[in-house]
């Protein structure tokens, strides 16, 4: 916080005669001590985070399954930690070039958002998850892929999209219908489909998220 003085005014200048009065003697003007200010920087935004939060969230999210085992408690934790984090977000966070790279999907607090049907309680009975990646690449390009196993084969449902800026933290990506490969069997179904996503926090390690119906998305930069 920086404490700015009034400038004091310019004196006259002092002219000297034979009839000038002998001057007094300078005396040195007391000096007032100011109360100090301290700047909590917990409270201003784009101050990098804490890494204690960054290690904070990541730490509750491990061993979840992306959030599935995380009981109601849990997932409030997970949600107290990540609006404190977004205290910390960088101004205009989609104009970064931190978004870019390649990102694995550590956490959705709704199970279905990131996976669709493969996410249900049903689908992940058949399909075991390995993983879950999100590509963003410049300018405007984002790719999901679920990589899983099914009755002993491996498989993949990717998406390619186009991402759309709307203002300085939301973002929309429209993407192309989903292709489908098991084993050396691959095929496109359905058709496109529309998400939007405001990022609320990223850095070089973590990238956090909420979709326009309150999930909240938690990436881990790979």
């Amino acid at each position: 916080m920086k404490m700015s003085a009034s400038a004091a005014a310019a004196s006259p200048a002092l002219r000297f005669s034979d009839a000038t009065p002998p001057l007094a003697p300078l005396r040195r003007p007391l000096r007032r001590r100011l109360p100090s200010v301290r700047c909590s920087l917990a409270a201003a935004p784009g101050v990098r985070a804490l890494p204690e939060l960054v290690g904070s969230i990541l730490s509750k999210v491990k061993g979840t399954d992306r959030g599935v085992l995380l009981a109601k408690d849990g997932h409030q934790e997970v949600a107290d930690v990540a609006l404190e984090l977004g205290k910390y977000c960088i101004d205009e966070p989609v104009k970064s070039p931190l978004i870019f790279g390649e990102w694995e999907v550590v956490y959705c607090s709704v199970p279905t958002s990131p996976g669709g049907i493969y996410r249900t309680p049903l689908g992940r009975l058949i399909f075991k998850t390995d993983e879950m990646i999100q590509v963003v690449e410049a300018p405007d390009i984002v790719r999901n892929k679920v990589l899983f196993s099914v009755f002993g084969l491996e498989g993949a449902v990717s998406l390619k999209g186009k991402l759309n800026v709307l203002d300085s933290k939301w973002i929309q990506v429209i993407f192309e219908a989903p292709e489908l490969k098991v084993g050396s069997l691959g095929f496109q179904y359905g058709g496109e489909s529309e998400v939007k996503l405001e990022i609320t926090y990223v850095d070089e390690k973590i990238r956090l998220g909420k979709g326009s119906r309150g999930s909240l998305f938690v990436f881990l930069r790979r």
